[in-house]
């Protein structure tokens, strides 16, 4: 029976372009353990070019008693195809939690066995929207209201306070002080609640490189001076489509969060801001049975102490926050913005790093306006 080694199998005209062209990463293993071919969803997955996983070979991407050692082995002896769910791949360049590997020997090229590897969190990113939505039009509503039932008695007490200042006496008139003093002070929450009320977004092309070094420099200059910030670009994405100033806004809160999170703790670590283009990414549009395509993924990732796990299902809600002096509006306005581009969030934490990635749409797919909201 003859066995395939590196380089030397037989493979039908293209077919690295067809392994290129799946979002799942996909390895090709031979019988010694050697990589024999990568798509390029592997080498995000791993964090390794090609040529860095055909010469490491399967033995490098973890350690000899994890669990796809063990699969490989019983591929090997018995062929057929195995599952294993909830593995950790885990080292310097990469962590995964919540992996599937699907194995499968190819029969008719003895030895050969093809390896996937599916990620819980991009599904559960998906499923989370609901929730950021909800979480989104609730703020949306606040500010609404607000702006209505409280903005306009405001300013008829303040006037009484105003008028009361001018006749009272010495003592009352510091009570009167007071009075417009905090009438203020809510006046000025209403207007920063007002950032979630209902405005046109003015969509364009936009190279979302120019928007990150842009948010960079503002970083390196203030909230995050003295921290390093690393650049993991694709260079090659398409444009996105959306409204350059709330981009910007989202990309200043998550970045300076970051910063935040490591200076609190005492960490020394870095920042890295990185760009990724997953053609696999859909989000279903409930009631109209139409998929919005997301396949411009943008991450910013800390190494900070992570999210508290009691805060993780509430992040994006309003006044939800670990800081002692924060309003929690920050990561509510994310996900407003977000839903206003009809885009998706997920959230990838654990003690040492913070994934908080974006999944927007490219231009090519919206050109006339901003994409409609999600829901009803």
């Amino acid at each position: 029976m003859k066995q395939f080694s590196r380089g030397s199998e037989p493979r039908a005209p293209g077919a690295e372009n067809l392994l290129d062209s799946l979002p799942v990463p996909v390895l090709e293993v031979g019988g010694d353990m050697d990589i024999i071919a990568v798509n390029v969803a592997a080498e995000e997955f791993f964090a390794m070019s090609r040529q860095q996983l055909k010469q490491g070979g399967l033995r490098a991407l973890a350690p000899a008693d994890h669990p796809l050692f063990t699969l490989m082995e019983h591929l090997q002896q018995r062929g057929g195809s195995v599952t294993e769910h909830e593995v950790v791949f885990s080292s310097a360049r990469f962590h995964h939690e919540n992996v599937t590997i699907q194995a499968a020997d190819v029969p008719d090229y003895p030895g050969i066995i093809l390896l996937t590897f599916h990620v819980a969190h991009v599904a559960r990113a998906l499923d989370q929207q609901m929730t950021y939505r909800s979480a989104a039009r609730s703020v949306s509503g606040m500010a609404a209201m607000l702006a209505h039932e409280i903005r306009n008695p405001l300013s008829g007490i303040k006037g009484a306070a105003q008028l009361l200042e001018q006749a009272a006496s010495e003592g009352d008139r510091e009570l009167a002080t007071l009075i417009c003093d905090e009438v203020d002070r809510i006046d000025a929450l209403v207007d920063r609640m007002g950032i979630f009320g209902e405005a046109e977004l003015h969509c364009s092309a936009l190279n979302i490189h120019r928007l990150l070094e842009h948010v960079r420099l503002l970083a390196m200059n203030g909230f995050a001076r003295g921290i390093r910030i690393v650049e993991r670009y694709d260079p090659s994405l398409p444009p996105v489509w959306g409204d350059r100033d709330r981009l910007v806004q989202v990309l200043i809160n998550l970045v300076k969060n970051a910063a935040e999170a490591m200076r609190d703790s005492g960490r020394e670590g870095q920042i890295t801001l990185m760009t990724s283009y997953r053609p696999g990414i859909r989000l279903a549009e409930p009631g109209t049975g139409a998929w919005r395509h997301l396949p411009l993924v943008v991450t910013v990732r800390d190494t900070g102490p992570g999210i508290a796990p009691s805060i993780r299902p509430h992040l994006f809600e309003p006044f939800i926050t670990s800081k002692a002096n924060g309003s929690g509006l920050g990561l509510a306005l994310v996900g407003k913005i977000m839903d206003d581009h009809g885009g998706a969030i997920d959230v990838d934490s654990r003690p040492g790093r913070t994934d908080i990635s974006l999944f927007l749409p490219v231009a090519e797919e919206n050109t006339q306006g901003p994409a409609p909201p999600l829901g009803d």
